[in-house]
């Protein structure tokens, strides 16, 4: 049956004092904890695997709020909750190179990883050249179906090349296939109103963002650079910020 920790925890109830004197349904109860809360990290495990987040470090109890660089602390609590992803809604973080977006982005990940939310982490220049590879030796659709199935995609480091045709239509395929469906977050350097001209085409520009930009929450950051913090995360350390 598989019940490896609610054997451990019955070998380690027997060796502690007081065990004795507990009931049966204590006794059931305790193991039957154990069990469940292993098999809820391990699917937790597996969906940080899948994931497969640029900072698997980040999570979102070492995000400092008050630090000076926009960021709205009831807004961030509020997308903790996971109800923005519920609502197929979608998230757009931008901010000058160095202040954390990708790193605060994840620590969103991890958050719904908890939540049981499976997530899906893509670079936006390797992604749209895994989607072109794909198109050529005929992966494309089983590579599309597994990018685009998951509840959360990150596209992370948006623009700020302009887009090939190619890539128009591999991102309004992907965008046209979760609208209303599941939830896109966006990382980008630029500004949203940038936006447009690297999408280049007017007809694909206009569709594409109305499908992301509309029903999304926006976290503007300012410049403060993170570069120490998210280091020290990535060394397994707690940052001091």
């Amino acid at each position: 049956m598989r019940l490896d920790r609610m054997a451990e925890a019955l070998a380690d109830l027997q060796a502690q004092d007081g065990a004795a004197d507990l009931s049966h349904a204590e006794w059931l109860g305790l193991l039957v904890d154990r069990e469940v809360a292993s098999r809820e990290t391990k699917r937790f495990e597996a969906r940080m695997r899948s994931a497969r987040l640029r900072h698997v470090g980040a999570c979102p109890e070492d995000v400092d709020c008050r630090a000076r660089r926009g960021l709205d602390k009831a807004l961030f609590q509020s997308l903790l909750t996971g109800k923005w992803i519920t609502d197929k809604r979608g998230l757009i973080l931008t901010d000058p190179c160095g202040v954390g977006k990708t790193w605060l982005g994840c620590a969103l990940a991890q958050a719904a990883c908890r939540d049981g939310v499976t997530v899906v982490y893509q670079r936006m220049l390797r992604l749209f050249e895994d989607l072109e590879l794909a198109h050529g030796d005929g992966r494309f659709p089983r590579l599309f179906r597994s990018i685009t199935k998951t509840q959360l995609m990150i596209l992370d480091d948006w623009g700020p090349d302009r887009l090939t045709a190619t890539q128009r239509r591999n991102l309004m395929e992907i965008v046209e296939e979760r609208y209303g469906r599941s939830s896109i977050m966006i990382t980008s350097q630029l500004p949203i109103k940038a936006w447009h001209d690297v999408i280049g085409e007017p007809t694909f520009a206009d569709a594409i963002l109305d499908r992301i930009v509309h029903n999304a929450y926006r976290i503007e950051l300012e410049r403060q650079s993170m570069q120490k913090t998210i280091a020290k995360m990535d060394d397994g350390e707690t940052p001091q910020t």
